[in-house]
């Protein structure tokens, strides 16, 4: 995977090597489950939540190839939720091509997701880490209890901020929190180096989240490789959506609030005009950078380095990306 972005180039070959060990990891003697895995996981992405085991990890210190087990564990954890999502969603398109639901059905893409989660945890228990172990399998609770609120606050144009908040912090950020978090406690950090890491990864989460769910509205499909306006299709309410029916005019909450209730992207142009002139946006923006000025602020401890720099740079493109 060839990224421009310099935070990927100080972990190239960590990052080379993972690639090896998700290959290897996917290897299954039912040929339906390796070609889905295949799939999704060749489809790439960001790969942020691995990126950020091996930053980290090495930020600390830590030189030992158990790291790399740690990076593709956590990508299969993730991988997992992806196909689960998508099912739930309906979702036809992810990272610019068809989902696996699309193309082989919501039974398949389920069961390949329950195949990788249970890999996941045979290579957990590979690492030999009660505290990694502690780590991930409450990550892995508490993404599923997100998914779960998120899912019964499609069309409730009441859901609060506070309410958003605790979605995204689930579904989200739990997994950067684990990232890191893990990273920290395989390393043997200080407990507060841990503590310090646990919350960067926390905060770039939500800073993470908050800039998906900004381009929901501000970007566009090629750039995306996603539906434009796929989370009010859906009717989730997203931060956009909540400080427009909370601030904009009683003319643009009446529209907002049908839209969330009703589903569905036939207002989407006029929408997207409301959240702009509301300033959601704008709100939505600056409460990124907050965020990401916060998980910048909890490196402060940590030793000088190429890796730590990383970091700080990949929170800064947390919130400056377009897609």
């Amino acid at each position: 995977m060839t990224q421009p972005q310099a935070f990927y180039s100080v972990v190239a070959d960590d990052f080379a090597a993972v690639d090896g060990i998700i290959k290897q990891q996917l290897t299954s003697h039912v040929p339906l489950v390796e070609k889905i895995g295949d799939y999704i996981i060749s489809a790439g992405g960001k790969r942020l939540r691995p990126l950020l085991v091996l930053l980290c990890g090495r930020a600390l210190g830590h030189e030992k190839e158990d790291l790399r087990l740690l990076a593709a564990t956590i990508e299969f954890l993730h991988t997992a939720t992806l196909l689960h999502d998508d099912v739930v969603d309906m979702s036809g398109m992810r990272r610019g091509r068809s989902t696996a639901n699309a193309l082989w059905g919501n039974a398949p893409s389920v069961l390949v997701g329950d195949f990788l989660y249970s890999r996941s945890f045979e290579m957990m228990v590979e690492l030999d880490s009660m505290a990694v172990m502690r780590i991930l399998s409450k990550a892995t609770r508490v993404i599923a209890e997100g998914e779960v609120l998120q899912l019964s606050k499609i069309r409730d144009a009441s859901t609060t901020e506070e309410t958003y908040m605790e979605v995204i912090r689930g579904k989200t950020a739990m997994l950067f929190e684990a990232s890191t978090h893990s990273a920290a406690s395989l390393a043997k950090a200080s407990p507060e180096l841990r503590e310090a890491l646990r919350a960067f990864g926390d905060h770039l989460g939500v800073a993470f989240q908050l800039v998906d769910d900004l381009l929901d509205y501000r970007g566009d499909a090629d750039t995306l490789g996603k539906n434009v306006g796929d989370d009010l299709a859906e009717g989730k309410p997203t931060l956009p959506l909540i400080y427009t029916m909370r601030e904009g005019s009683e003319a643009q909450s009446a529209l907002v609030r049908r839209a969330i209730q009703k589903g569905g992207i036939d207002d989407l142009e006029s929408i997207r005009e409301a959240v702009e002139s509301a300033g959601a946006l704008d709100y939505t923006a600056s409460l990124a950078r907050d965020y990401a000025e916060r998980a910048i602020a909890c490196l402060s401890d940590l030793p000088d380095s190429e890796y730590r720099n990383a970091l700080i740079e990949l929170s800064q493109f947390a919130v400056a990306r377009t897609h």
